[in-house]
């Protein structure tokens, strides 16, 4: 109701209606733009969000189980048309540093997308590069242009909050005008996916690290396990930072895990236009990045099949435990039980071949000796980690 009655108010009047947590919950006027941009099918034809592929009820991932069950990749707009990796998590992506080479390390850090090719450098931000590249993507979002995306948003019935957060209305006169826009459509975006309705750290882990919850035994051989023998924290770090900082579980690097080609990948069977290489394509992942960048190019080759380390926070928040979640860039496995079991026997055990045999990683996983029980308990620990514990602790209170 408070919404409706400040839509009638005048603009300056209206700015006070924004200046209060309670217009929207906890969000900003920006953060509330971004949502509502999140949230709206500005697509081509016009029913498709970001949202259709980062649904907040399984951990802003891919919300279908039939899709999830096999192809794993979301069919965009144009409903013939898919894109070639599962979507990752849109929550805590906007931790992700601007990309960069770590020459100490010699490995590449930051950016957002599965092969951080949304580096940042343009926006000073990762996630708002990456939000502005599904609107533009012929087998995502298909909007024809910028511009196209800015009428939508011009019309839409929020168009008076892009006013009150930009300090003008949105126009799209010039190629200045559409330029700078639509950057600001990213930075919206990033906002909101930076807010605490995104990013909740409100996981049984996090009331855990707060003293407020003890783990059960099962989830505490986990996480022993997840930060010993299953060598997990190495990429995904559970520990506080030096300042008490929530542990995001991802370092932001990328990796290949000689994980196989999902088969049922629907990108296969694309047009020429789409995917000239049919059965044949090979996702090159960080290195097929690289070798567009010319600073970078020589990285390429040692870089083919890596792919970025994605947070395990809401790795397994699901509507039930019956529901299908996928895993890997490509989707391939379907349980986080078949994703351990792969990381513990991938050298021991017949498994698929590598979609990409360079620079597969065998000193952290491959042949870590666990057993049934260790891999169940390390799939316990990561069940923890799934947002809204806190705030079913509060319900039953």
């Amino acid at each position: 109701m408070l919404k409706m009655i400040c839509k009638l108010l005048p603009i300056p009047v209206l700015l006070l209606c924004f200046s209060f947590p309670v217009w929207a919950g906890d969000l900003t006027p920006m953060e509330q733009l971004g949502k509502e941009i999140f949230f709206d099918d500005i697509s081509d034809p016009d029913w498709m969000s970001c949202s259709e592929c980062h649904d907040p009820s399984v951990g802003w991932t891919g919300p279908i189980p039939g899709i999830n069950a096999h192809g794993a990749v979301y069919r965009g707009a144009v409903p013939v048309r898919f894109g070639n990796r599962k979507p990752p998590s849109a929550a805590y992506a906007t931790f992700s540093p601007i990309f960069y080479y770590d020459s100490d390390e010699e490995l590449f850090v930051g950016g957002n997308f599965w092969d951080g090719r949304a580096t940042g450098e343009r926006l000073g931000n990762p996630a708002a590069d990456q939000a502005l590249g599904p609107f533009l993507n012929p087998v995502e979002q298909n909007n024809a242009s910028k511009e196209a995306v800015l009428m939508q948003i011009a019309s839409a019935k929020y168009a008076d909050l892009w006013e009150v957060v930009w300090g003008e209305p949105i126009n799209y006169e010039t190629t200045e005008d559409v330029e700078e826009n639509y950057d600001r459509v990213g930075l919206s975006i990033a906002a909101y996916e930076a807010s605490s309705e995104v990013n909740a750290f409100s996981s049984k882990y996090d009331a855990y690290l707060a003293g407020d919850v003890e783990l059960t035994d099962q989830e505490a051989w986990g996480l022993e396990l997840f930060e010993g023998d299953g060598k997990c924290n190495l990429c995904h770090p559970s520990e506080l930072g030096p300042a008490g900082e929530s542990p995001l579980f991802t370092d932001f690097t990328f990796d290949n895990l000689g994980g196989p080609k999902n088969p049922e990948n629907p990108f296969y069977d694309m047009p020429e236009i789409f995917n000239p290489d049919g059965d044949d394509w090979i996702d090159p992942g960080l290195g097929g990045f690289l070798q567009t960048r010319t600073e970078w190019a020589d990285f390429a080759e040692d870089n083919m099949g890596k792919h970025k380390v994605p947070t395990l926070r809401n790795v397994g928040l699901a509507p039930s435990k019956q529901f299908p979640k996928a895993y890997m860039h490509n989707g391939v496995f379907k349980s986080l039980k078949e994703v351990v079991h792969f990381y513990n026997t991938r050298d021991v055990e017949e498994w698929p071949a590598p979609e990409v045999a360079e620079n597969v990683n065998t000193d952290e996983l491959g042949n870590l000796g666990l057993t049934d029980e260790e891999e169940d308990a390390i799939v316990a620990f990561m069940l923890t980690l799934s947002d809204g514990f806190k705030n079913k602790v509060k319900d039953k209170d």
